[in-house]
């Protein structure tokens, strides 16, 4: 199956932030160019099966859509694109189908850290990133997972919270967003740091957000305790 896809990338010199434009959150990251766009086979095809539970062998096509040279840690995934798609309305039909990919990534996060047979004890080494020391438990991981969801409603201007788990914060946030007139046609707003945010951006941040620490987490846990003790709900391989 050729797949056409469309790629924005977020890059300096210190590395490249790929994203697929057209499978909302999947993502590559890399030293150089050519080291990132080298994994997107691998990202996508491990994505559809997630979405689709359905494997398909693939070749891709690659158009570059969005480009744009970042002040950011990119090395450590720090982000602020917005692309030129995202400024656009949503369509019913394609809110809910963006919405229910948010929601399943949210249920399958809380899946995998469920399993997770020790969530609290430290296991990696700090290391220290743009927003302080990352998470080094799977407690942590989540906890900084989950808590993102009020501050990206708060950047379309819908008041939300984090509790009591990412699943119901996340789900209840949308229900806040479904009470406002014309929601759909929420436009580009300024933001925190004079970062642009539209609905198609937080729904795809979202996504995007749970793989890079899901992501973490699995290849933490396979480590420790085995790919048999772990639930892989996003069909990760590492």
């Amino acid at each position: 199956m050729l797949v056409g896809l469309r790629i924005a990338e977020e890059y300096n010199d210190n590395g490249y932030l790929i994203y697929a434009d057209n499978f909302p959150g999947a993502y590559v990251r890399g030293r150089y160019e050519e080291e990132a766009l080298a994994k997107l086979k691998n990202e996508i095809c491990q994505y559809i099966l997630w979405r689709d539970d359905k494997w398909n062998e693939i070749d891709i096509n690659i158009i570059v859509v969005d480009r744009k040279k970042s002040k950011l840690n990119i090395e450590d995934a720090d982000s602020d694109i917005i692309f030129t798609s995202e400024k656009e309305p949503l369509t019913q039909e394609e809110y809910l189908t963006l919405k229910g990919l948010a929601l399943k990534s949210a249920a399958d996060f809380q899946t995998m850290y469920d399993s997770i047979p020790d969530k609290v004890n430290p296991k990696l080494a700090a290391r220290r990133t743009f927003y302080g020391l990352m998470p080094k438990t799977a407690e942590e991981m989540y906890l900084h997972t989950k808590n993102v969801n009020s501050y990206y409603f708060g950047e379309i201007g819908i008041e939300a919270d984090n509790e009591p788990d990412i699943f119901t914060c996340r789900k209840r946030g949308f229900e806040k967003l479904e009470t406002y007139t014309n929601y759909l046609g929420i436009g580009v707003k300024l933001g925190s740091y004079n970062e642009e945010w539209s609905l198609r951006k937080l729904l795809r941040r979202f996504i995007w957000h749970d793989r890079i620490h899901a992501k973490s987490m699995y290849r933490m846990a396979c480590n420790l305790w085995g790919k048999e003790y772990v639930e892989n709900p996003f069909r990760f391989v590492i």
